[in-house]
């Protein structure tokens, strides 16, 4: 435990941000931010503001301020991560948080110094950033300091993220800016183009969640859905499949494993012998849609599972890189 104020991971997403204090999740909201356009102020933020989405007058916006992994409105991220940091470490904070947050794979030197700085205005003493795949594989507990290959996918909201890691840094990796939102809009495409029907991103989302996956299932489950017809614009029902969710993603999910491969073809051969004697480690939001694992194996013919705190690992691995800072450092981003 710091002596001096808190040791935070926080592992900053386009659709969610987690915060890790003392290896337990203290804080899970969704990275959305409610405004009022008018006099430019934040209404609400996390899962107050996600309820507003699609329910609001004009003069409130409910925005993400990250897309495809990245800040996308500074003003609004410091602000955003400054209340969730409040919430963790209480508003009259005597010292200020040591954090370590995450950035994705291939973020630029511009992108990362904005996440360093939000960070900091936020109100932070001290703060490292580190990528998600190495946090995630710290996360999970895999023994990356050794000099056998572990495989991580991170599947997340705006990106997805491969990385084959060896003594305590990267040593092949490769990301694609499509993740769990594309997914959504790919359902959203193929119900509008079948049906006729218009849905919104979150109809679309609770779809996936509650009967989507990956690859055809033994159990074809089915969803009633509630839009607006493309013709008459008036309300109208659809009921959504399973195997119908499976064929409108396959597109998508084709795009997301030229990444992974691409990896494995950039691999070591020694370090690839590794992997597929230990099979690569599933994490984030997108390693929850049923049948990811058997979906992965197929297209890499690599044995693939899914990690045991698939949403919560990267934001665990970051907080405990705080304290291996001396082994990390050289593999961190730089400012």
């Amino acid at each position: 435990m710091a002596l001096f104020g808190k040791d935070l991971g926080i592992d900053l997403g386009t659709v969610n941000t987690l915060i890790c204090e003392g290896g337990e999740i203290v804080l899970h909201e969704p990275t959305v931010v409610a405004i009022d356009i008018e006099e430019l102020k934040i209404v609400d933020v996390g899962h107050a503001a996600n309820d507003m989405d699609g329910r609001v007058p004009e003069s409130i916006e409910v925005a993400r301020p990250l897309r495809d992994g990245v800040i996308a409105d500074f003003e609004i991220t410091h602000r955003m991560l400054g209340h969730f940091i409040e919430q963790v470490s209480g508003p009259a904070r005597l010292f200020k948080p040591r954090v370590m947050i995450t950035v994705p794979l291939g973020a630029t030197s511009v992108e990362t110094r904005a996440v360093h700085e939000a960070t900091i205005q936020s109100g932070s003493r001290d703060v490292y950033l580190i990528q998600q795949p190495l946090a995630a594989a710290i996360g999970v507990g895999l023994p990356i300091a050794t000099p056998s290959g572990n495989m991580v996918v991170n599947l997340g909201g705006g990106v997805t993220q491969a990385a084959v890691m060896a003594m305590s840094g990267i040593v092949a990796a490769d990301a694609t800016r499509i993740g769990g939102i594309k997914l959504d809009e790919a359902i959203s495409s193929y119900v509008r183009k079948k049906y006729g029907l218009i849905i919104g991103p979150r109809t679309a989302e609770q779809a996936k969640i509650r009967v989507g996956a990956a690859i055809p299932q033994d159990e074809d489950r089915s969803i009633e859905l509630q839009g607006q017809d493309q013709v008459t614009g008036l309300p109208k029902p659809v009921t959504l499949t399973t195997s119908e969710i499976v064929e409108a993603l396959q597109e998508t999910l084709q795009l997301m494993a030229v990444s992974i491969r691409n990896v494995l073809e950039k691999t070591p051969p020694e370090l690839a012998s590794d992997i597929i004697d230990r099979g690569m480690v599933i994490c984030g939001g997108g390693a929850l849609l049923r049948g990811m694992d058997k979906w992965l194996m197929q297209e890499t013919s690599v044995p693939a599972y899914l990690a045991d705190e698939p949403v919560a690992c990267t934001a665990i691995g970051a907080a405990r890189g705080l304290t291996m800072l001396d082994r990390l450092r050289r593999s961190l981003p730089a400012v």
